[in-house]
């Protein structure tokens, strides 16, 4: 009955896995088909004569808007955005919750409930705050803008995040290297950051995956030389001149995809046991 019960279970679990990713293996299979066979073919069916020629239209001769030069300058952007803004989100977000753990001051507990109200707030209400900040800052449709936005919008996750994992390092670790003459900085540096792996995985990933795939900040900040590739697959999608070529769509949405498929396989494993780490005390 137990071997039953366990052969139940996992028909289950692949059936909904299946069912899940469904849509990304008929994107696949039509990347690699050519549009005779897209009209006339299964689209769940692997293609029979596979081909990269939509992939390289995509990369590098696809219409995005009045620009016939595919999506290769615009997954750069996203790179040059998302790279600097998780960075800077997660060291920022790293010290905020080192501090709110270990160095608590009078008010800390206001200020972290404050911070989390970051989390919470959507996107369209800080819109037209940030667009007047931008444009004060002289930041406005730029790389360094995007970068400037992510970053803030990404700080409060970033701090729950550490804050979290921080609370269940032993008190008594940081008041040792305190007795032995360390400060803030060196504690935070040769103790608590060499432990925090899989939490920096865990922020690696969430800040990764959200800001390679905002489309609103992108399409709002950028302008026609600092879109990120969300805008571009847009305006690819809605670019008509003439036969609509399927096959060169889905490979534009898979090369968009693919960063974040390939940051869940190398580092997903470290994500849900970051995640958990933090949440029960003990």
């Amino acid at each position: 009955m137990k071997q039953f019960h366990r052969v139940v279970i996992y028909s289950v679990l692949v059936l909904f896995a299946v069912y899940f990713l469904l849509p990304l293996i008929v994107m696949l299979f039509s990347s690699f088909k050519d549009l005779g066979e897209i009209r006339s073919g299964n689209l769940i069916m692997p293609p029979e004569s596979p081909t990269i020629e939509p992939w390289i239209k995509a990369w590098g001769e696809a219409c995005t808007g009045l620009n016939c030069d595919g999506v290769k300058s615009y997954f750069i952007n996203s790179f040059l955005i998302t790279v600097p803004a998780v960075f800077l989100a997660s060291a920022i977000g790293a010290i905020n919750g080192y501090i709110l753990a270990k160095w608590r001051f009078r008010g800390s507990e206001v200020f972290f409930a404050f911070m989390l109200l970051g989390c919470f707030i959507p996107f369209q209400a800080v819109l037209l705050p940030m667009a007047q900040t931008l444009g004060f800052l002289g930041l406005a449709n730029s790389l360094p803008g995007l970068i400037l936005v992510h970053t803030i919008y990404g700080v409060p996750f970033t701090t729950l995040f550490y804050r979290n994992y921080y609370v269940g390092i032993p008190t008594e670790l940081i008041s040792a290297a305190k007795l032995d003459g360390a400060g803030f900085f060196q504690t935070f540096y040769k103790i608590v950051l060499p432990i925090s792996t899989p939490i920096i995985i865990v922020t690696v990933i969430w800040e990764f995956t959200n800001i390679w795939n905002d489309f609103l900040f992108g399409v709002i900040y950028s302008g026609p030389t600092s879109q990120p590739i969300t805008v571009a697959l847009n305006n690819l999608v809605n670019t008509s001149t003439g036969v609509k070529e399927y096959n060169v769509d889905m490979a534009a949405a898979m090369i968009a995809a693919l960063p974040t498929i390939i940051v869940y396989i190398v580092s997903g494993k470290y994500f849900l046991r970051g995640l958990v780490a933090g949440a029960v005390k003990g």
